[in-house]
């Protein structure tokens, strides 16, 4: 009995042996080489493939930023004072030249009285030392004529001479007294001015909103101290950033397509206005601007955005699915389809224009079908098995999963 289940074990082991023989060395015999080579007689590898095709193919790039404001201020006083009123509060819509504010002005407003009061009181000193000049200039007149006559003497007319001269003086002080008066009056009633505190810009737009607002009425506030933010979002910047690889296909000018998570069903129109001329060392980014048309105001500041813009385009390229690319260490490849023998040729190529799912084929020129699937067990050369009723011709036949190709296997 012993005997007998040594035996049976011995066969057991014998078996497995030769089944693992024939997994690990026979099969690899038909298994085709890495660099394209094939030992000894390889099985017809069933592939799927594609057509090339011609057409156009556009290569879009998509990517994400941040809505920016188009334009953005803080309205701040120019003096200091108490805010008595401020007329605009958050989301409000202001109009150029609109009041916003105004701050207690009785200082201000007695201040250009009092200015108005010292010019006046200038005026009249010119006055008085404009009749006095007269008076004089008529004295030195006087005597000349008399020193003429020889009836006055040198003295009497240089004593004349010298008063005219002086109240001339006197007049030339009075006017320079009123002139200042006036640029002190001028003075304060810009100060005055100051505490109605307008909404001013530069550009042509003519409304804009309240951002955010920094005080309330009652607070005394000093000079330069900021009341609210002034912003325009008809038009907003989406701040976005470019790596250095796509960098060179994006210029000044270039059409963007702009969508926001917030309001999916819509897309803006946008346009670059501003390239940065530096990419950071740190991220290997460069940053762009995009003007985006916003009339109904729907989209806001803060808002995050994703922008499409063409990167590249080929109008009549030689079109084959990514798929059928074959990636090897600075190279890549692919593998054309021969009807006629049922095999495949393995092509290096120059790609172009890319996108997620075709690649635009530059050189060498191509036709027919490509294999889009199984590339990775063929060789150059290797016989296939492909769709069911393709004929040398390319046109479909039939309907069944695979067929028979001249040096290839059995339909499967």
């Amino acid at each position: 009995m012993k005997k007998r289940n040594i035996w049976y074990y011995a066969g057991i082991t014998l078996l497995f042996i030769a089944v693992a023989w024939w997994l690990f060395v026979g099969r690899d015999r038909d298994t085709v080489t890495q660099g394209g080579t094939a030992k000894g007689t390889a099985a017809p590898v069933a592939v799927e493939i594609a057509p090339v095709e011609r057409g156009r193919l556009v290569r879009m790039q998509t990517f994400t930023g941040t809505l920016q404001p188009g334009a953005q201020f803080d309205l701040s006083t120019q003096i200091a004072g108490r805010l008595d009123d401020l007329k605009v509060d958050l989301g409000d819509t202001v109009r150029q030249g609109q009041v916003l504010a105004l701050l207690d002005d009785d200082k201000y407003r007695f201040e250009v009285e009092q200015a108005k009061a010292e010019l006046e009181v200038a005026r009249a000193n010119l006055a008085e030392a404009e009749s006095s000049l007269a008076i004089r200039r008529r004295e030195y007149e006087r005597a000349e004529q008399l020193r003429k006559q020889r009836v006055a003497s040198e003295a009497e007319l240089d004593s004349a001479r010298a008063e005219y001269q002086a109240q001339q003086a006197r007049v030339r002080v009075a006017s320079a007294q009123v002139a200042q008066k006036q640029a002190a009056l001028m003075g304060a009633e810009l100060m005055l001015s100051y505490t109605v505190i307008r909404a001013d810009w530069q550009d042509n737009d003519h409304t804009r909103v309240v951002g955010e607002r920094y005080t309330d009425e009652g607070t005394y506030l000093s000079a330069n101290t900021p009341i609210v933010s002034i912003v325009r979002i008809d038009t907003l910047i989406a701040v976005a950033y470019v790596s250095e690889r796509d960098y060179p296909h994006l210029s000044v000018g270039r059409h963007v397509e702009v969508t926001a998570d917030a309001i999916p069903e819509r897309a803006f129109s946008g346009r670059l206005v501003r390239l940065a001329p530096v990419v950071s060392e740190a991220s290997r980014q460069a940053r762009m601007e995009i003007a985006v048309d916003n009339p109904d105001m729907i989209l806001k500041p803060g808002m995050f955005v994703r922008l499409e813009t063409e990167m590249d385009r080929s109008d009549d390229a030689c079109i084959v699915p990514r798929t059928a690319l074959v990636e090897r260490p600075g190279r890549r490849a692919l593998y054309t389809v021969d009807l006629e023998t049922g095999t495949a040729r393995y092509v290096l190529v120059e790609t172009g224009v890319e996108t997620r799912d075709l690649v635009e084929i530059r050189r060498p020129p191509l036709d027919g079908f490509v294999v889009t699937l199984g590339q990775h067990l063929l060789s150059d050369g290797a016989p296939i098995l492909v769709p069911a009723g393709l004929e040398a011709d390319g046109k479909k036949q039939g309907s069944a999963p695979y067929s028979d190709m001249p040096g290839g296997g059995p339909s499967q």
